[in-house]
């Protein structure tokens, strides 16, 4: 028999009808389990990040090098429409990667500001090392479900998140 997580969320929807009749309750059950499996992803990434020797924001700015293909360089406006951070942000990443050797900047070709980010032998061999364990682990995760559970998860999730950006997009409140 699994183990029964703690307060279900139909229990919680429940409970907030019992003791406020009205209350809009529909979202708890998909808004809940989704916080709780974020929570638990994020911290079981944490752990084979701490164990590979590598942090979040580096394995994204890693990452998304790498996956740009040779000769594994992107501007700094690149690798901030990729990873959907600030320009800032990108910086602070990128100056720590270089003073640890994982990545170089040089100026770019298309204007005097422009900054290209490229992977060193040293970066490229630890986003080699990171990204198998995380996906390798990330995808055990998820062996629970059929090829066809996830795809339809995977369908449901993209029309979720297209649905509810384009709400928020069009919310003046927000």
């Amino acid at each position: 028999m699994e183990p029964r997580p703690p307060y279900p969320a139909a229990e919680i929807a429940a409970a907030w009808q019992r003791e406020r009749p009205g209350t809009p309750t529909d979202s708890i059950e998909i808004v809940t389990p989704l916080w709780r499996l974020a929570k638990l992803f994020t911290d079981d990434r944490a752990r084979v990040l701490r164990a590979a020797g590598i942090d979040a924001a580096t394995l994204d700015l890693l990452s998304v090098i790498r996956r740009s293909g040779p000769p594994y360089a992107l501007t700094t406006r690149e690798l901030a429409d990729r990873t959907l951070v600030t320009a800032g942000a990108i910086s602070q990443r990128v100056a720590r990667a270089e003073r640890e050797g994982l990545v170089r900047r040089s100026p770019g070709t298309t204007g005097r500001r422009t900054v290209v980010v490229t992977l060193t032998d040293e970066g490229h061999r630890l986003i080699e090392r990171s990204v198998d364990r995380v996906l390798g682990r990330e995808a055990s995760l998820v062996a629970g479900l059929t090829e066809g559970e996830r795809a339809a998860l995977v369908a449901l999730l993209d029309k979720l998140g297209a649905d509810v950006r384009r709400r928020l997009a069009d919310d003046p409140s927000v």
